[in-house]
């Protein structure tokens, strides 16, 4: 069984340039829109790491790492912020809330899988 990564970003077809990226290279993936719609596809299964927007309506990505990390099967799952926002003050919430990476958009497929692959769970 393949590992598990979920996107989550409002933007349709950035979700569609990382997935094509993560298949590629072997993860499963499931997307999800914003921050409640990312709580909402945490039904218990095992996720390997979660790509999230920093900036989404309805929930952002930094109140998204607050709430995984409330969440007994979530804490432990790593949170890479993908992002274009590059202000240190964003960073150090990001990091304050539990986020183990930010990796700043556009990005290249090669130097996103390269963090996927340090952050990913066994």
């Amino acid at each position: 069984m393949g590992k598990t990564i979920m996107i989550v970003d409002d933007s349709a077809s950035l979700r569609q340039v990382v997935g094509i990226a993560l298949k590629g290279a072997g993860y499963d993936v499931i997307e999800a829109s914003d921050g409640k719609d990312a709580l909402a596809k945490l039904t218990g299964q095992k996720i390997h790491l979660i790509v999230s927007d920093v900036n989404m309506p309805n929930m952002d990505g930094i109140t998204l790492v607050q709430e995984v990390k409330k969440l007994p099967q979530y804490r432990f799952t790593p949170i890479m912020m993908l992002t274009t926002e590059t202000e240190s003050d964003k960073k150090a919430q990001g990091k304050a809330a539990g986020a183990k990476a930010w990796l700043v958009k556009p990005f290249q497929p090669p130097t996103l899988l390269d963090a996927v692959s340090k952050l990913v769970l066994p």
